[in-house]
C-alpha cells in the first residue's frame, strides 16, 4: 500500500477537499482507498460521515486513530492492532480511519521522541506507531493506497506523518501567503528528510520501526480561484504563476538536494492521449509539476459537504433541482479529477520510493 500524504502549514488551501475528492476519484477507478485524518479539527472524518452521522459516530463509538495508537503512546502491553475502517455507503472501495479532536495531545510525546539521543525504552516506538496502524489497517481492508489529511503547522506529529509516507502532494491557494509557504518549505522539508536519514537506523529495532523510506513530490495544485472563459481570472492567472515559479525555483532544487523527487522523466508529458481534445487547454500548465488547477466550486461546494460525496457525484437529488444548468460544470470537474488521480497513479506506479540505508 502506497501512503500518500496531504501537506501545507498554511491553512485554507484546500487539503481536506483534495484529499476526499482524490480519495473518491482513486477508488472509483478500481483502487481500494484508506483516508486517513491526522487532523484534529476531523473535518475528513466529517466529510466522509455527514454531519448526522459525525455526532452519532463519536458519541457512541471510540474507534479512531487516537484510541488506535494508545498501545504506543500509553506504552501498554500489547501491540498496536489494526483499526476498524469504516466503508462508505456510495462507493465500496473508500474506506475511512476516522481522526480525533484530542490527538494532537500526543505531540509533546511525539517531540520528545524525536530527540534521537533520547529515544529511550518506550519512546521509541512512537514515530514507528503511525505508519505502524496505517499499514495494519491498509492491509485489514486490502487497500492500495492511503490518503492522509494533515493539519496546517509544522509539529512533531506532522514531521513524522510526513517522513513516514510514501508520497506527498502540496496543495495551495493563489495567494501571497501560500507563495511564502513554498518557499518556507523549500528550507523545512529537507530538513526533515535529513532527520529521517538519520533516524532510520537509531528506530530500526523499535517495537515499531520508522519505515525506512523519503516522500517523493508527486506535485501540487491550485485551489479556489474564479474563472473567466474557462480560465483563470487575470489576478489568479498571475498569482497562479508567482507560486508556480517558486515551486520549480525555490522548492524543486531543494527537494532534489535530498532525493524527494521522482526520475524527471515521469513529470513529463502525463497528459498525452488521456484528454478530450474539448478540455486540452485547461491542462496546460506553466509547471509540470502541476497536478491540476481547481476552481472554486461556489455554492456546490456547502452542498457537496451536507451530502458527503464530492462535487462531481451531486445528482438531482443532492441539488434538489434539475442538473441540466450546472452539467457542465460538473462534468468538468469530473473530468480535472479524473486527470488528477490517473496521474498520480502513474507517477506512483513508476517508483518503489526505497532508498539505502
Amino acid at each position: 500500500m502506497k501512503k500518500i500524504c496531504i501537506f501545507n502549514h498554511k491553512g485554507g488551501v484546500s487539503k481536506t477537499t483534495t484529499a476526499f475528492h482524490i480519495g473518491w476519484m482513486l477508488a472509483s477507478k478500481g483502487e481500494k482507498v484508506l483516508l486517513v485524518d491526522a487532523d484534529s479539527q476531523c473535518n475528513l472524518s466529517l466529510y466522509f460521515l455527514g454531519y448526522r452521522d459525525f455526532e452519532k459516530y463519536y458519541e457512541t463509538d471510540n474507534k479512531n486513530l487516537k484510541n488506535a495508537l494508545e498501545p504506543a503512546f500509553k506504552a501498554l502491553p500489547k501491540l498496536i492492532e489494526a483499526a476498524d475502517a469504516l466503508p462508505n455507503s456510495r462507493n465500496k472501495n473508500l474506506f475511512l480511519l476516522p481522526g480525533n479532536i484530542d490527538f494532537s495531545e500526543n505531540e509533546v510525546q511525539m517531540g520528545v521522541s524525536f530527540q534521537l539521543s533520547n529515544a529511550l525504552g518506550t519512546m521509541k516506538n512512537l514515530p514507528g506507531a503511525f505508519p505502524y496502524l496505517v499499514s495494519k489497517t491498509g492491509e485489514k481492508i486490502g487497500a492500495t493506497i492511503a490518503i492522509i489529511d494533515m493539519n496546517p503547522s509544522l509539529s512533531a506529529i506532522n514531521q513524522d506523518i510526513f517522513i513516514s509516507s510514501d508520497y506527498f502532494i502540496i496543495p495551495a491557494s493563489p495567494d501571497v501567503f501560500s507563495n511564502m509557504a513554498v518557499k518556507s518549505l523549500a528550507r523545512i522539508l529537507p530538513q526533515w528528510a535529513n532527520w529521517a536519514k538519520k533516524a532510520h537506523p537509531i528506530y530500526a529495532d523499535a517495537s515499531y520501526p520508522l519505515p525506512a523510506i523519503i516522500p517523493k513530490f508527486l506535485g501540487f495544485t491550485i485551489n479556489d480561484f474564479n474563472l473567466s472563459h474557462r480560465q483563470p481570472q487575470r489576478n489568479y492567472r498571475i498569482l497562479i504563476d508567482t507560486i508556480s515559479k517558486s515551486i520549480e525555483d525555490d522548492l524543486i532544487p531543494k527537494l532534489s538536494d535530498v532525493g524527494m523527487l521522482l526520475a524527471d522523466e515521469q513529470y513529463k508529458n502525463v497528459y498525452d492521449g488521456v484528454i478530450e481534445k474539448t478540455y486540452k487547454k485547461n491542462f496546460e500548465y506553466s509547471s509540470k509539476y502541476c497536478l491540476g488547477q481547481i476552481s472554486n466550486f461556489n455554492k456546490l461546494i456547502a452542498i457537496s459537504n451536507n451530502a458527503s460525496v464530492p462535487v462531481f457525484e451531486l445528482g438531482p437529488e443532492e441539488l434538489s433541482y434539475s442538473t441540466e444548468s450546472q452539467e457542465g460544470t460538473l462534468r468538468w470537474f469530473n473530468v480535472l479529477y479524473s486527470v488528477i488521480s490517473w496521474r498520480i497513479l502513474r507517477l506512483i506506479r513508476n517508483d518503489s520510493c526505497k532508498i539505502p540505508i
